[in-house]
């Protein structure tokens, strides 16, 4: 259960200016510490609560919003899926102003439309620490009765600068919590040898259909809430949103069948399901019925990689609970992904024409007998009014989506949004986007301060969106009208750690007047670009019987600074070091060019030879040189290089042998005769157990630690 230490209360108020209702809200914002299960972490809240509160208002009203930041860094506020002003839409140093430490920040805008939405900062990973909250705007002339709102999250003890940072350098650690690695004594306990090989073939690293491991899951800041209020027959409008930072859900209810009603805050005519998966910031609002009188029913959000879920009861009584979904089958997705991806790391659908999440994945993905249950995907959403944009210009953008697990790098078209230029938009125009994603995730993309339409089978009355969820190798296409006049306006891929990675684009109004609250655009784009253009520091140091090993290294998406050394315990050891700056090339980065400095000395006399029949050059040397790294299939690194002797060394390396859930070995060779095997026993994220043989250090016993 959570527990706040520090919180603040909420401040909220009507008023009636010149008949039109004024509502007023003071959020105020504050980091604090929150305990779950006897772990206490920093997190941020606002008024008190994680998430922060559900603010409500009545289509018509006027917003005035105040936010105290009490923090000592920046914070902002992003009003997911409404139509504002463009200075209102709070991401910072692109629309709006950050809200500085210790300052007050006013937003102010007409409520034009109906719905579930809800908002969260933009700032940095703050969302991932609970700045994150509920909006409910009721119809004018309609309140339902019955309704709840379940504001669905993820909650992670460790710090997500360290989450974030741990992706880029492919930590499997989380997938050691889930219990979920696709070791090769898996792989032969599946009979699923040959589908492992080739999926290390095709440079593929074992499938997760989320990468991060997360304690616990939360509904309204809760694992589990009750609501003992419904009777039987009372039909429950249940306002779904989805507020994690990269978890899918999928909604089950214990009672029967679910009738969605609403998506991304726009009604959609209703259609009956058994379970559908929310995902990343999506918004559903479905009906569910109490069936019987004196019984309470669940109803489950589970993560997607069913290690968690959150409930709500509705009903009091005997509890009627669901099942806890059944693992997933790891090694028929890899078999499947397999089948999809080229060695060149491309995607290919095998002419099934994937589309609005049609193909049902379940069959596939996860260990349950086939079910003939209903699962929702957009071609079942129809607008109950025609969606035909207004007549207008049509220009037609392609979008592939395009991604790099290894080094955690996701962008459109190839690039981030950094190293793109605004795309230039007209008001009145009309845009679609055909959008391919050549990646082997889910990505949720969500377009600030517009609707889109999913073009779908219901033509005209294709249903209107914010967020489209585009499984892998799926086409899908939305169109927008420009209906705004003047701004910069984000769309991005709502995943927190992708976004932040530079998997986004900014449409720009041609024309646009200056934004009075970013008065130096230039130097507030600069702010923008910066988040993924960061550097990331890693490390893997051993300290063994035999010496010390290791490497540590900066990198950002195209760019790696490292230095790598062996030294023995005595100069006849040796010790040697090599320093490199490079840059990734290429969409899938397999190849690495770089220049450096290797410097070496071991004291002896042996005059040893290369592979070349040359005079090996390993026991002394101190020369700049220049390569290329490439990895192979099975991730087999080969690194040329050249030194300005004009000596030439070639080696081969493979790093992570997943021989166990733990257990990983390792291996190098190198044209000068030099080679090492090893291994290491993971015990916990940042220390392993470790052992290997260098031909020049000899055996050594000891630890790695890994950062």
């Amino acid at each position: 259960m959570r527990k706040v230490i520090i919180g603040l209360l909420l401040f909220w108020s009507v008023v009636l200016v010149n008949g039109q209702k004024l509502v007023k809200y003071d959020l105020t914002v504050t980091d604090t510490m929150v305990n779950y299960t006897g772990k206490t972490k920093m997190a941020i809240v606002v008024n008190g609560q994680i998430p922060m509160p559900t603010l409500y208002f009545t289509e018509g009203d006027t917003a005035e919003i105040y936010v105290h930041n009490k923090m000592h860094h920046e914070t902002s506020i992003h009003w997911h899926g409404l139509i504002l002003p463009n200075e209102q839409d709070g991401v910072p140093y692109l629309t709006t102003a950050p809200i500085k430490p210790h300052s007050t920040h006013k937003y102010s805008f007409v409520i034009r439309q109906n719905g579930t939405y809800w908002y969260h900062s933009h700032t940095m990973l703050q969302e991932q620490v609970g700045m994150y909250g509920a909006i409910v705007i009721h119809k004018r002339e309609t309140k339902p009765d019955k309704e709840e709102v379940l504001l669905l999250s993820d909650w992670s003890d460790e710090n997500p600068h360290q989450i974030e940072r741990s992706l880029h350098y492919a930590t499997d650690w989380y997938m050691i919590r889930k219990n979920a690695v696709q070791s090769y004594a898996e792989a032969v306990k599946a009979g699923k040898v040959g589908v492992k090989l080739e999926n290390e073939w095709k440079r593929m690293h074992a499938m997760d259909v989320s990468d991060v491991y997360y304690e616990r899951f939360l509904v309204n800041g809760d694992t589990s809430q009750i609501k003992p209020q419904y009777k039987a027959g009372d039909k429950v409008r249940l306002r779904v949103i989805n507020g994690s930072s990269s978890t899918y859900f999928w909604l089950n209810y214990a009672g029967g069948k679910i009738t969605v009603i609403a998506s991304d805050g726009m009604d959609v005519q209703p259609v009956e399901v058994d379970r559908l998966i929310i995902g990343v910031s999506e918004i559903y609002d479905v009906e569910v019925t109490i069936p019987e009188e004196g019984k309470s029913y669940e109803f489950m959000a589970t993560s997607e990689d069913r290690i968690g879920s959150a409930s709500m009861w509705l009903g009091e009584g005997e509890r009627i609970g669901l099942p806890a979904m059944p693992l997933l089958n790891y090694f028929g997705g890899m078999e499947m992904m397999n089948n999809m991806m080229t060695v060149g790391g491309n995607m290919d659908d095998m002419g099934m024409n994937m589309s609005l999440q049609k193909m049902d994945m379940n069959a596939v993905m996860y260990r349950e007998p086939y079910d003939p249950s209903t699962t929702l995907n957009y071609n079942m959403l129809a607008s109950p009014v025609k969606s035909v944009l207004p007549d207008g210009p049509v220009r037609e953008l392609h979008f592939e989506l395009t991604g790099n697990m290894n080094r955690y790098v996701w962008t459109v078209n190839n690039k981030t949004i950094s190293e793109s230029d605004m795309i230039k938009i007209k008001a009145g125009e009309n845009i679609r986007i055909i959008i391919h994603n050549n990646s082997m995730m889910r990505h949720p993309m969500h377009l600030h301060g517009h609707f889109f339409r999913i073009l779908n089978e219901h033509g005209d009355y294709s249903p209107l969106k914010n967020v489209v969820d585009i499984m892998p190798m799926e086409v899908d296409t939305i169109e927008f009208h420009a209906s705004e006049e003047y701004g910069d306006w984000y769309f991005h891929c709502h995943i927190l750690y992708h976004m932040m990675s530079g998997m986004g684009r900014i449409f720009s109004y041609e024309n646009s007047p200056p934004n009075p609250q970013i008065p130096d655009r230039k130097a507030a784009l600069r702010k923008v670009y910066a988040d993924d253009r960061r550097f990331y520091l890693g490390a893997e140091i051993g300290l063994e019987s035999n010496g010390s090993d290791g490497e540590i290294s900066l990198m950002n998406t195209r760019w790696k600074l490292s230095t790598e050394w062996r030294l023995g315990l005595n100069a006849r050891s040796g010790f040697e070091s090599e320093s490199h700056f490079g840059r990734y090339l290429g969409r899938n980065q397999f190849l690495l060019a770089y220049g450096g400095w290797d410097w070496r000395y071991r004291d002896t006399d042996e005059i040893e030879e290369n592979i070349f029949g040359g005079q090996s050059t390993k026991n002394v040397r101190g020369v700049a040189h220049f390569g290329l790294q490439y990895t192979m299939p099975w991730f087999v690194v080969a690194d040329a290089s050249i030194d300005h002797t004009g000596y030439f060394r070639l080696q081969l390396s493979r790093e992570d042998i997943a021989i166990t859930k733990r257990l990983r070995l390792w291996g190098s060779w190198n044209t000068d005769l030099e080679y090492a095997v090893g291994a290491r026993y993971i015990l916990t994220k940042y220390i392993s157990a470790s052992s290997h043989y260098d031909s020049d250090m000899g055996f050594g016993i000891g630890l790695t630690l890994t950062y």
